[in-house]
């Protein structure tokens, strides 16, 4: 069996959430930066041999990195951060100030960290530092790669977030 694998490597900024109103910040990173909370979670869990990692630079910034393996039904890695529940109802956007390597990631929010799904927004980096938009109400639900039928996110908080980089097409929950 051939190994195939990426190799990946996003660094984090900043994440705030965004409205007509001042922005709250979900996450500034920085050289005093407490990490502790994001937590990586690679498709080894289901028996894959994905790996990556989650640090700081000298510079203070957020590094998620490593390597995607499609071995063993693998394909996936992600990194999360839960935070206490911050309410979202009057903000339109998140916005994340990146530099990734030139991939395709998913950003994903949970209202509620123990919901057994995601809300999920594809984003393409283009190896240059970026400032990505994210619009909450264009989230779509997902559950293990297939879309659920449900509305897109319009809940009132939120208290999770991932970033995942996977090699596996998304499934449609109709197919």
């Amino acid at each position: 069996m051939s190994n195939s694998r990426v190799t990946m490597k996003h660094i984090i900024y900043m994440i705030l959430l965004f409205s007509s109103m001042s922005p709250t910040v979900i996450f500034d990173f920085n050289k005093n930066s407490d990490i502790q909370d994001w937590i990586v979670v690679d498709d080894a869990v289901m028996g894959g041999e994905s790996s990556s990692t989650f640090k700081l630079n000298d510079e203070g910034i957020g590094v998620f990195e490593g390597n995607i393996s499609l071995d063993n039904n693998g394909g996936f890695s992600s990194v999360r951060y839960r935070f206490s529940r911050t309410m979202v109802k009057e903000y339109i956007s998140i916005v994340i100030k990146l530099k990734g390597d030139g991939k395709n990631y998913q950003f994903r929010v949970k209202s509620n960290s123990g919901d057994y799904y995601s809300y999920i927004a594809p984003f393409s980096t283009s190896g240059e530092w970026q400032e990505i938009e994210i619009k909450l109400k264009d989230m779509y639900p997902s559950f293990r790669g297939r879309t659920l039928d449900r509305p897109n996110f319009s809940k009132d908080s939120m208290e999770e977030i991932t970033f995942l980089i996977g090699t596996k097409k998304r499934k449609n929950s109709n197919s």
